[in-house]
Formats: C-alpha cells, sequence, structure tokens
C-alpha cells in the first residue's frame, strides 16, 4: 500500500470518528499525485474540495517548515509516519503516528522533523482561502521569510 493510500485510510477511519464529518469522496487522489518539491522535503494535494484541502506532507530528517500563520485557515495536522516536533502558538508538541494537533486560524506554528528517518503528516485545511498565498512566514530556514508583510 503507498502512503497515499494508507492515508485516505486513515483519514476516512478518523473523519468518520469526529460527529458531522464524512469518509473523504471516492475521488480521493491516486497514484498520480505529484509531490511539490521543497526544501524540507515534499507535499502533495491529496484532495481538495470546496472549504477544504487534504495534503500529505514529507519532511526530510532534520529540516522544519517555516515559522508561519494563515489569515483565512486552519489546520489538522495527523501524523502518519516518523516522529515530529510542532510549535503551535506558545506550545511545543511530539507528534508520533496517529497523533493529531488542531492549529486555529491565526496561530503561529511550524513543523519539524527531528529524527534521522522521514516523517509524514496528513493536513487537512479548512477555510475561505486555501492557497499558498495564505502563508505569512515569520522565520524561515531558507530565507523565504518576509515578517515586514505579517
Amino acid at each position: 500500500m503507498t502512503m497515499q493510500q494508507e492515508s485516505k485510510s486513515y483519514m476516512d477511519k478518523y473523519l468518520t470518528s469526529v460527529p458531522g464529518m464524512r469518509r473523504l469522496p471516492t475521488a480521493f487522489a491516486g497514484p498520480a499525485v505529484t509531490p511539490v518539491q521543497r526544501p524540507w522535503g515534499s507535499w502533495s494535494v491529496l484532495y481538495e474540495g470546496e472549504g477544504m484541502k487534504v495534503k500529505l506532507i514529507e519532511v526530510s530528517p532534520g529540516h522544519r517548515l517555516s515559522l508561519q500563520y494563515h489569515r483565512h485557515r486552519s489546520e489538522l495536522w495527523i501524523c502518519v509516519s516518523g516522529r515530529a516536533s510542532a510549535v503551535v502558538g506558545e506550545r511545543e508538541i511530539e507528534l508520533v503516528p496517529r497523533d493529531t494537533v488542531t492549529i486555529p486560524v491565526g496561530t503561529v506554528h511550524r513543523l519539524g522533523n527531528p529524527g534521522d528517518e522521514p516523517m509524514s503528516i496528513v493536513e487537512v485545511q479548512q477555510g475561505d482561502l486555501l492557497s499558498e498565498e495564505d502563508i505569512v512566514r515569520l522565520e524561515d530556514d531558507y530565507h523565504r521569510a518576509h515578517p515586514r508583510d505579517a
């Protein structure tokens, strides 16, 4: 089973356990998903619908994403492999497979991989703007931050 198939299966189980949620549609992306490469790893869109986007985020060992926030969306992270370090507001959290964390709109957050194995999370975005333009970077290991925009 591919990581994307495992992620869909896990998300189906998770979503059906949450009151008011439903399974992901059968149009959930399959093997044709093309990862978008980033300096810290990659991400792939697994599903996109009105007000919701589901991504598989894979972070290389020793790397981390920007310290950032979003003006228009909240996120739910579900660790599916490896070990993640997360900053959510003032909290520092370690995630292992099946752990979840919610990031409310406007909350400063960062995801990292402190381990020596690849780490993957499923990210569920909810909001009225689900594009990369809704990332406000405060700090970035790869010199992509523009704090003046904050």
